[in-house]
């Protein structure tokens, strides 16, 4: 059920589509581009999100397969494989590389200096190197960022304190291969001082990690879960939420569709909507711009979900303050 409308304010008005003149554009200019796109999940768990990633570079005049060739690397979950499949798409030549997330912008800027990188979602690009600035990146990558979102990380945590009242031991599952981690940390460490919640850190760096983990949540009588932004949970968010329920741990997400396959609660970005405006970045390099030139876009809304399926298998009520604010309420 929609509560309302979670639209994302744009930074960068000069970015407005353009549709039908730029397809016209597209196809007069009879060359066929060919582009990789690099990321970290398998494509089934963010097939929605690829669509309108798609569907927005159809809106521009690219069309997979007319106009356009797209060179798909998936590291089904697996972070360590970045590395060696964006090499993969140096070796391919292709014109340009997405990157969704800073694990895969990351491996991609490793493997090219010269090649035009478009990131999605990144936490702190500039404190990851990716670029220099927002305003200026100076080098081979653009695009869009979670910055300055890293302040939401510190907000799931408050927004899962006003759920569960009670919880004073929250566990936190993250994988070390994650570079964003550290960048999570900060703000929910901050965050967790403030409300007199102790934190406990517990590793998966894969899905053979899972019960382990899970088993060591048991153990240290954790109250509440909030899992890291890493694709690796993603790819498998149903048996992640399947296991969360089992261990009785309500769950706070970083992304809306773990919250859909069972989780509780998913405070960020909106991935689906959010999506298209990396395809204007495409747009623009393949038409000949610098990427060094093209500034950062930073969304500035979010969305909080709540899953009250999960909140009645875990006999929970969620109160009505934290409920009035749910942008999406699954029932």
């Amino acid at each position: 059920m929609n509560r309302r409308n979670a639209g994302l304010a744009l930074l960068l008005a000069p970015f407005a589509f353009g549709a039908a003149p730029r397809a016209a554009e597209a196809q007069q200019s009879g060359k066929v581009y060919r582009i990789g796109y690099l990321s970290a999940p398998s494509r089934a768990s963010v097939e929605q999100v690829l669509q309108a990633f798609l569907r927005a570079l159809r809106e521009l005049g690219w069309i997979e397969g007319q106009n356009l060739v797209i060179e798909y690397r998936w590291a089904e979950g697996k972070i360590e494989r970045l590395p060696d499949l964006a090499a993969e798409l140096v070796r391919q030549k292709v014109e340009l590389i997405v990157a969704p997330a800073a694990s895969a912008a990351l491996a991609a800027k490793k493997a090219t200096s010269s090649i035009p990188i478009v990131m999605m979602f990144p936490i702190d690009p500039v404190e990851q190197g990716l670029v220099a600035s927002l305003s200026r990146p100076g080098g081979n990558v653009t695009g869009t960022t979670y910055a300055p979102a890293s302040a939401i990380f510190g907000k799931q945590l408050q927004i899962l304190k006003e759920a569960i009242p009670r919880a004073s031991r929250v566990a936190i599952l993250w994988n070390p291969a994650d570079a964003s981690f550290a960048a999570q940390m900060k703000e929910v460490e901050t965050a967790a001082r403030s409300l007199g919640i102790r934190l406990q850190h517990v590793e998966a760096r894969g899905p053979e990690d899972f019960d382990s983990a899970f088993a060591a949540l048991a153990r240290e009588r954790a109250e509440a879960l909030l899992l890291g932004g890493s694709s690796t949970f993603l790819v498998h968010r149903t048996r992640i939420a399947e296991l969360a329920v089992k261990s009785r741990l309500p769950t706070m997400n970083t992304f809306r569709e773990m919250a859909e396959a069972g989780g509780l609660m998913a405070y960020g970005v909106n991935m689906t909507d959010f999506i298209g405006r990396s395809a204007v970045y495409v747009d623009k390099i393949l038409k000949g711009a610098n990427p060094a030139d093209l500034a950062v876009e930073q969304p500035t809304k979010f969305e909080l979900v709540i899953n009250l399926k999960t909140a009645k298998a875990l006999g929970l009520t969620i109160p009505p303050s934290v409920l009035g604010r749910a942008d999406h309420v699954i029932e």
